[in-house]
């Protein structure tokens, strides 16, 4: 796949412009996922397409760079006007989200409709908005693209410092001085540029799946934003790419969805696989918690049976363990626990008995605490917990 990549222009193109959407939007869409404002590129994205509308009927050309203008006004417009009514009126944040998306895409679609029916029209094309046309990227959409994206990055870098803050402590960062009303309207017209190079590549409709799903899988990696912003770049990238390829490799399979439905496999593999984070770390996590309770609540119950008879290795029936808990399911479990452990043996049949080691470590678990020190604070391992 390498060969074909290198060779076909058109192929290389479309991919190096999906790589590049991937990085801008895996960058800025990290403080989006990170403030609770995945919808707002949502809102962002469906506001554009007014200013597309508009920026053709003014100009009569269907210039990357004018287009790109009018869609980044009118989703900056947009992205204001939510900020504005949830601050200035009761309609709450999601109200203001669903309301500006609503209208400002029902009056795109208006504007469409109008130029359709205009004599140069049908050339327009600019219906290839909603759901994107990467296959049709020229170098010159890749040009504007990757220009704007330095511009959003290198003013992300910048004001690293501050956007952390505004993500994480807004009232700190206002405590000491830092205009955070200032840097909220400079996120969100970041945000705006990130969205604006990628209408032509996913379209409107999809467009906030890969500001929202780069960002939200490298946070399931890591808790330092640097990585987490390292992370959904390189995702981001590796989703443009991957769809462009699969896409070139599929007669007839379009780019856009393609690159989403990548990035929604990255998102998809992280939520699984994530160390820390994942879905089935959580899963061996709890198993392991459940498994360490019910051998600590048996060798409980077996250092209170040794604290009562004359030889505390004296081994006593499996039976008389399950009468003293509310659970003798997990006796026989717990049990074969503590053996592989080395903390109590099988001595015949059904009965059982604490190893010195076992013994040891239940009287560390269980013996009454030395002054100072609440009871039930050892860990299994014996050590404080």
């Amino acid at each position: 796949m390498t060969l074909p990549f290198v060779l076909d222009f058109t192929l290389r193109t479309v991919a190096i412009g999906a790589a590049v959407l991937g990085i801008v939007s895996g960058t800025l869409g990290t403080y989006a996922v990170l403030r609770g404002q995945s919808l707002l590129g949502d809102a962002i994205s469906h506001a554009a397409l007014p200013g597309i509308a508009v920026a053709f009927l003014l100009t009569g050309v269907r210039s990357p760079v004018v287009l790109v203008l009018g869609a980044a006004a009118a989703g900056w417009i947009g992205a204001l006007l939510v900020l504005q009514i949830s601050k200035q009126t009761r309609i709450p944040y999601d109200a203001s989200l669903g309301l500006v998306l609503s209208v400002f895409f029902g009056f795109g679609m208006v504007l469409l409709t109008f130029i359709q029916r205009l004599p140069s029209g049908n050339q327009a094309g600019l219906d290839t908005f909603l759901f994107g046309q990467a296959a049709a990227l020229l170098p010159r959409d890749v040009v504007v693209m990757s220009v704007l994206g330095l511009i959003a990055i290198s003013a992300t870098i910048l004001l690293w410092k501050e956007l952390k803050l505004l993500a994480f402590d807004r009232e700190f960062g206002a405590s000491i001085g830092l205009p955070m009303r200032a840097l909220d309207v400079t996120l969100t017209s970041l945000l705006v540029f990130a969205i604006v190079i990628g209408l032509q590549t996913v379209g409107v409709v999809l467009m906030s799946a890969i500001l929202i799903a780069p960002a939200a899988a490298a946070r399931q990696w890591s808790d330092r934003l640097g990585r987490i912003v390292l992370l959904a770049a390189l995702f981001g990238a590796a989703a443009g790419v991957t769809g462009a390829v699969i896409s070139a490799s599929t007669p007839r399979l379009p780019t856009g969805p393609t690159i989403v439905l990548c990035a929604g496999a990255i998102m998809l593999v992280s939520l699984l696989a994530a160390p820390r984070r994942g879905l089935l770390a959580a899963h061996v996590r709890s198993r392991r918690s459940h498994r360490n309770l019910r051998e600590l609540g048996v060798l409980e119950d077996m250092y209170t049976l040794a604290r009562h008879h004359e030889d505390p290795l004296h081994p006593h029936p499996a039976v008389v363990l399950r009468t003293m808990t509310s659970g003798p399911e997990s006796v026989q479990p717990g049990l074969r626990g503590l053996e592989r452990r080395g903390w109590a043996r099988r001595v015949d049949g059904d009965l059982w008995a604490l190893t010195d080691s076992g013994l040891e470590s239940a009287h560390a678990e269980f013996a009454a605490p030395v002054a100072g020190e609440a009871p039930g604070v050892r860990s299994l391992h014996g050590g404080r917990r």
